[in-house]
């Protein structure tokens, strides 16, 4: 059997960490094409004006969320989540790795609790919902610019968009921040939902009045029906996770809400104060979208790193070899099953994988008992909860402090930068996890800490 034209061999003779994907390794890859913002941004395509349309347009709907999330009133309707430090944490995990005292401060990116849906989905998610909603409403004289779209929030509005249709394929999340805006919306939602999805996720959905569809295959398939419910009928919007431009803007806002907290927390980000941000990867997009935006904020001095499961490592595996969407996991025998269901993705995003392939500093894998080690550690000593694949971002700062591959010299990392950096987990979901399943979580790993 050949994968692209080569044996298994061929493909481990030129690229030989492709090898340790197939065992199942933990590994680290620090990308040897990292370029200078200012050369790279260009092969995304988008641009900051495109980033700011995207959050005006959120902010237009604010009111709205606000009237119909009540938990949204404290941000007056701007989905937005916290920053904390993780001290107790940082000190362990130094504790376990010897790493250097003077490594930087470790915080956290709670998009664990982001509102209405839970994890780091409902930005792009979200997002893309209310783009397609405004583009109907205001070509269907229910809206104006100028408007208060909290006009939204009316059975007239809900009418309007019953006629309407959205699909998506989802392993979980995803489609949570679909199908509970589109359904306070009005539309017709369905989500086509993979193997690997919870079924907590897909009971939240249903009693919001989505229709489920469950298959016994894994995203791809999913999303592949989703687009075929939309392709064969013209009033369904298909939220296409491996292509959106619009749920990669939706996830891009955050960057610049993240410098006001960051400022607000008396961080500094430059290139003597470096910022690492470690984002756990599925398809790509949210990951994508996040570092995109933040690129644009804060140039080369921040640097994006992705981390994926050992056992659905697809992103790693298209950016190393440079053939992206053309290669999946499966092609190398990787069985694409892993607890970390959010990330449980074959195939990555053609279009982010290329449009970012030179602004992302690196990839690693972290296996599924490593997670759920590190879930146990978070509770204990953060009293943070969350769900295995958000913990994927944990490592970040244990592998780039460690690396050996020449990447502090390849980005200017002296000593003395390393004490003054900061080091973001982006954690990307939990909050909605039912308490009995959360708690099957910590036991699972409290187990495997005492192994």
């Amino acid at each position: 059997m050949t994968i692209l034209g080569k044996s298994q061999e061929q493909w481990y003779a030129s690229h030989p960490l492709i090898r340790d994907l197939v065992a199942l390794k933990e590994i680290s890859w620090f990308n040897p094409a990292i370029a200078p913002v200012a050369e790279a941004l260009g092969d995304v395509g988008l641009t900051a004006a495109d980033v700011a349309d995207a959050s005006a347009r959120l902010s237009r709907f604010a009111p709205y969320i606000m009237r119909v999330f009540p938990e949204t009133a404290a941000s007056g309707g701007i989905i937005e989540s916290g920053i904390r430090p993780l001290p107790v944490l940082q000190a362990l995990l130094g504790q376990r790795h010897s790493l250097p005292e003077q490594g930087g401060t470790l915080w956290l990116k709670a998009d664990c609790h982001l509102p209405i849906s839970g994890s780091i989905k409902a930005r792009g998610g979200i997002y893309e919902i209310l783009k397609h909603a405004e583009d109907l409403a205001l070509a269907g004289g229910l809206l104006q610019l100028d408007d208060d779209y909290a006009v939204l929030d009316s059975d007239e509005a809900r009418a309007f968009f019953g006629q309407y249709k959205i699909a998506v394929g989802s392993t979980g999340n995803l489609g949570l921040s679909i199908g509970i805006m589109s359904a306070s919306l009005g539309f017709q939602v369905t989500v086509h939902m993979s193997a690997d999805a919870r079924q907590w996720k897909k009971d939240k959905l249903r009693s919001h009045g989505v229709t489920v569809v469950e298959y016994a295959s894994d995203y791809s398939v999913a999303v592949e029906e989703g687009r075929k419910q939309a392709e064969s009928d013209p009033s369904c919007h298909c939220v296409d996770d491996e292509n959106s431009i619009n749920l990669f803007l939706g996830y891009a806002v955050a960057a610049q809400r993240l410098k006001g907290q960051l400022a607000a927390a008396d961080i500094r980000v430059d290139v003597e104060h470096p910022l690492f941000v470690y984002l756990p990867c599925g398809v790509g997009g949210g990951p994508g979208g996040v570092a995109f935006g933040l690129k644009l904020i804060f140039g080369d001095a921040v640097h994006c790193i992705f981390a994926e499961p050992t056992h659905s490592p697809c992103m790693l595996l298209g950016v190393y070899t440079d053939e992206h969407d053309a290669l999946s996991v499966q092609d190398f025998g990787i069985d694409n099953i892993t607890a970390a269901d959010g990330l449980a993705v074959g195939r990555a995003s053609g279009f982010v994988g290329r449009a970012m392939q030179r602004l992302l500093d690196g990839y690693y894998t972290v296996s599924d008992e490593e997670l759920f080690r590190l879930l146990a550690l978070m509770e204990r000593t953060e009293g943070i909860r969350l769900e295995p694949s958000a913990l994927a971002g944990v490592p970040g700062m244990v592998r780039v402090l460690s690396e050996r591959q020449g990447y502090h010299a390849r980005i200017g990392l002296s000593a003395e930068r390393q004490a003054r950096a900061t080091h973001l987990v982006w954690a990307t979901g939990g909050g909605m996890v039912p308490p009995d399943e959360m708690e099957a979580y910590l036991a699972r790993g409290r187990e495997l800490l005492q192994d």
